[in-house]
């Protein structure tokens, strides 16, 4: 706009459309991916820090015939690949708990796969989100598309704390996700997130599994839609 001013080719004032937009910047290069992704059960959205800040991950799960065990695909590291084992040890051995029939897992072959295999990728933080994956393709249950997370899962359920609050806020912030679920032991340090960011924002502090799966998975409702399933007040920090 300004260098087409500068040529004499437009004058001021300019209003601009939204129409117009195209025009000026072109066609788009970003989009918010997270409902058509999460459209089906076993996606599920997590945040990331990169060398660049932060960034969001889909993590997908699925289900099928053949010899029991974890296939993992995405060029995922060491780290990522034990927070899958733990991800599934920790739903087979809690699957009542967690209202999945046991018997599910008799003769079937899980795959975790992170998308974009060209990337390597690896971090302590992934395990809230393959479990959550897990547990939405058993439940035959889609992941709520405004809600992304990050954070470890131990072996009990307990979730751990992780780094780069700010920077994986901002990154969901971005990608138009307006819930965040995190570690509850992080939750001073959504103060370094911006003030801006945070009023536009919902997060919800978790400390174990099921408090992450009460925030992210939608629930039948009685006309026959979806809804997130309700989270106690005492998990939501409203900023």
């Amino acid at each position: 706009m300004a260098a087409r001013f500068a040529a004499g080719e437009v004058e001021t004032p300019l209003t601009v459309g939204a129409d117009d937009v195209r025009g000026w910047l072109g066609r788009p290069k970003f989009f918010f991916e997270a409902a058509d992704r999460t459209a089906v059960p076993g996606v599920a959205t997590g945040l990331a820090v990169t060398g660049s800040g932060g960034d969001v991950l889909y993590v997908e799960a699925s289900m099928m015939d053949g010899p029991e065990g974890l296939t993992l695909t995405g060029q995922l590291g060491d780290v990522m690949k034990e927070s899958a084992e733990i991800a599934l040890s920790y739903v087979r051995s809690h699957a009542e708990a967690l209202a999945i029939d046991p018997a599910v897992f008799a003769g079937k072959r899980f795959h975790v796969h992170v998308p974009a295999g060209a990337i390597p990728k690896d971090g302590p933080s992934a395990g809230v989100t393959m479990t959550t994956a897990l547990v939405s393709l058993l439940r035959d249950t889609s992941v709520d598309s405004v809600v992304g997370m990050t954070g470890e899962v131990t072996l009990q359920g307990r979730v751990l704390p992780i780094g780069g609050v700010r920077q994986k806020v901002l990154a969901a912030h971005r990608a138009g996700l307006p819930t965040v679920v995190l570690p509850a032991r992080y939750g001073p340090d959504l103060e370094d997130v911006p003030e801006a960011v945070r009023d536009e924002m919902t997060f919800h502090l978790a400390s174990d599994i099921g408090e992450v799966l009460d925030a992210a998975l939608l629930e039948a409702s009685e006309d026959g839609g979806r809804r997130s399933a309700p989270a106690p007040e005492d998990r939501q920090v409203a900023a």
